[in-house]
C-alpha cells in the first residue's frame, strides 16, 4: 500500500511540474515577476490584497478600467500617471516583457 501512494504521488508531481512548463505558464510567471519587480511599490500585483498606494488601481482590476490593448500601447510608449502624489517611474520595457506582463495580468483579472 506505501509503494502505490509514493508511486501516486510522484506522478501527481510530476505531473504538476509538467503542467507548469507550459510556454504559457512560464510567460505568466516571467511576467509576475516584472510586475512585482517594477510595480508593487505602488500596485497589489496579485490577485489579492491592497495596493500599497490606494490611489494605484490593483492589477487584478485594470481590464474594467483599461483595455488591455490600451496598455501594450501606453507600456510601449512609457506610461506617464501619478497616481495619488507618487510620481509613476518611467519604465522602458521590451515588446516581449510587455507581452509578458500583460499575459500575466490578463491571467488575474476578476470578472
Amino acid at each position: 500500500m506505501r509503494f502505490i501512494l509514493a508511486a501516486s504521488a510522484g506522478v501527481l508531481a510530476a505531473s504538476a511540474a509538467f503542467a507548469l512548463d507550459k510556454p504559457q505558464d512560464r510567460q505568466i510567471e516571467r511576467g509576475r515577476a516584472i510586475a512585482k519587480a517594477n510595480c508593487s511599490r505602488c500596485h497589489a500585483t496579485g490577485a489579492q490584497g491592497k495596493s500599497p498606494n490606494p490611489a494605484s488601481p490593483p492589477f487584478r482590476t485594470l481590464t474594467k478600467k483599461y483595455p488591455l490593448e490600451n496598455l501594450e500601447e501606453a507600456l510601449a510608449e512609457g506610461i506617464v500617471v501619478g497616481h495619488g502624489g507618487l510620481d509613476m517611474p518611467r519604465f522602458e520595457f521590451s515588446p516581449a516583457q510587455i507581452e509578458a506582463l500583460l499575459g500575466y495580468i490578463a491571467s488575474i483579472q476578476r470578472k
